[in-house]
Order: structure tokens, then C-alpha cells, then sequence
């Protein structure tokens, strides 16, 4: 299995070519496999709540406007259901950038399989978005092609699969199916432009290492693509953009964590963290991105903080009955 899972991610590193931000990126991906993934949704077994603040490219100067540094704030969740032979997940988010407000809610349910040693999710996932486009500065004044003010709210799918043991994960998922088509409208109340939500892919995995009675070493990779157009479109599977993560933490104790990545033609990045309470159930990361490449249109650093709660398992409800000969007559 782990031959296979590392095949496939070389295969898709090997195909990838540059890819520009299309949806809110994460340094802490590796944990926060509800964000990628519906197939996730309550596959570890216990349910988990995790919010991330992100502040990208700080203090970028756009020279006009107080633009180009991106601000990103996600809640999720996720949880088992055995009624439902799986588990639900939510994901809320808010990704500011410059004139751009994306709010965004999904929820997802994922079916569990028992394959070998791990689970399986299956997942789908519904999709409510909102974007609004502030005030812009046209070059010419009152050009009908410029969005002022306008928003628009489209629904839309996605699906994914997530497999997961005590020492590897891997998952596949798709979103945007339905493509859906967002409008904005100019000062005049006429439509002026308009964008669509194209297919995004991520492929994710990790593997634990036990390096020693005390520490497990985990690598991870995370590979994103965009792919344009409609399903059977020529050229739409050849033409994708795609970018990847690179990363390994080392956890000391399962309490303490640390570790280094790289993020394709963008930035190298660090981790910092610590698990605490009872049976480690919160955790508090600190992500740190230096801006490496392509320095031009980018600040020189972003900067990420994560709160996460981990809940008990559940236990059953009812007791078990107890059966004895004396009131079975």
C-alpha cells in the first residue's frame, strides 16, 4: 500500500507545472484533511473542531490600495455517525483579497469502508458560495467592464476519497462539478464580468515513521491542479496547472511537534506546536512561510496560527443488556 500511495504522488509531482492561487492555501495541511477532503468526515473515528487564521504576504505594498496581502479565516469540523455508517463534516470560510470577499460553506458526508488495517471514506460534499467584488479603479471612468459593489452566490459539488491506518493516510478529491458561473454587475446595475469555478484537485498523503521509542517522523505532500473547462473538452486533462507541497514534522512524545516544507516556485515553510490537556486533545500551530520565489508581486513572509479540539470518542448511549437464566422463563 504504501508503495502504491507513493507512486502515484511521484506521478503527479512529475506531471505538475505552475499553478496560481485559485482557492485558500494552508501551510498546516497536514492537519487539516476535513479542508481537502470529504471523504475525511469523521474517518479517525472521534470528532475534531479546527479553525486556522492566515495572513499572507504581510505588509505587501500595492502602492494604490491596501491590497495583495490575503486574509483567510476557516472553522471546521468533523464527526462519526455510526447510525450512518460514516461520518459528517463542515467546513466555513472567509478568504479576503484586496477588493475580493469569498464566503464560503460546505457540508459533507462520507460513507466508512473497513479495508485491511485502515478506513476508507467516500465522501460528497454540497457547496454554498458568495463572492463579492468591492470598488475598483477603472482606468477610465464608469467603464461598464469594471464589477462595483456586486455580488453573487452559486451552489456546487464536489467528491472524495480518504484512506487512512495508524501509520498512513492518502486521499483524492475533486470540487467545483457543476462549474458554477458567478456574475457581477457595474455601477450601472448591468452585468460586466463574470468567473467560474473551475475544477480543483487535491491529492494528499503522509506516512509515520517511528524513529524511536519518543518520536515519529511523518513526511507529507500535497499536490493542488486546476483543470479548465467543461468534462470531455479537448485539451482538459493536458492543459492542467498544477502546483505541490512538500513536508516533514517530527513529533516528540505526541505532544510536541516541529517541522519544514517547501511550496512549488513559492516559499519554504516551518511548523511549530504543542498538544495539551487531557489525552493531548487541543492543539495550538504556528505556521511561518518566507517568500522564496517570485518575490516581484509578494511580501517576504505569511503567517498562519491553528486552534484544534479534539472530542472523545463516542461511547454507546445505552448500556448492554445483561441476560441471566433466572428471567429467562
Amino acid at each position: 500500500m504504501k508503495g502504491l500511495v507513493l507512486s502515484v504522488i511521484l506521478l503527479f509531482i512529475a506531471a505538475g507545472t505552475v499553478l496560481g492561487q485559485q482557492q485558500p492555501q494552508f501551510t498546516q495541511y497536514g492537519f487539516n484533511g476535513m479542508y481537502l477532503n470529504p471523504g475525511y468526515a469523521g474517518v479517525k473515528g472521534f470528532g475534531e473542531i479546527t479553525t486556522i487564521g492566515r495572513y499572507q504576504y504581510v505588509g505587501y505594498n500595492a502602492s494604490v490600495d491596501a491590497g495583495g496581502s490575503p486574509q483567510t479565516y476557516l472553522l471546521s469540523a468533523s464527526l462519526p455517525i455510526k447510525l450512518l455508517r460514516g461520518g459528517l463534516g463542515i467546513n466555513i470560510y472567509k478568504d479576503k483579497i484586496a477588493q475580493t470577499d469569498v464566503t464560503s460553506a460546505n457540508l459533507s458526508y462520507a460513507y466508512h469502508i473497513a479495508i485491511g488495517e485502515g478506513v476508507l471514506g467516500v465522501g460528497v460534499q454540497g457547496i454554498f458560495s458568495n463572492i463579492h467584488q468591492g470598488n475598483f479603479r477603472p482606468a477610465e471612468p464608469n467603464d461598464p467592464a469594471v464589477p462595483e459593489e456586486s455580488s453573487d452566490r452559486k451552489l456546487d459539488a464536489g467528491l472524495g476519497a480518504w484512506y487512512e491506518t495508524e501509520t498512513l493516510y492518502a486521499g483524492l478529491s475533486v470540487n467545483n462539478l457543476l462549474r458554477a458561473k458567478y456574475k457581477f454587475q457595474n455601477a450601472r446595475g448591468a452585468d460586466s464580468a463574470s468567473v467560474v469555478g473551475e475544477n480543483h484537485v487535491y491529492l494528499t498523503g503522509g506516512y509515520n515513521i517511528q524513529a524511536s521509542s519518543s518520536v515519529v517522523v511523518t513526511p507529507t505532500v500535497l499536490v493542488k491542479m486546476v483543470l479548465p473547462g467543461k468534462v470531455g473538452d479537448a485539451g482538459k486533462f493536458s492543459q492542467d496547472k498544477s502546483s505541490f507541497e512538500l513536508g516533514a514534522r517530527a513529533t516528540f512524545n505526541d505532544k510536541y511537534w516541529g517541522g519544514v516544507g517547501y511550496r512549488f516556485q513559492e516559499s519554504f515553510n516551518a511548523i511549530l506546536g504543542i498538544s495539551f490537556a487531557k489525552d493531548n486533545a487541543f492543539k495550538v500551530g504556528y505556521g511561518f512561510d518566507f517568500i522564496a520565489f517570485n518575490q516581484d508581486a509578494r511580501a517576504l513572509s505569511s503567517h498562519e496560527i491553528m486552534l484544534s479540539y479534539r472530542l472523545p470518542k463516542p461511547s454507546n448511549i445505552l448500556r448492554p443488556a445483561i441476560r441471566t437464566p433466572r428471567y429467562s422463563f
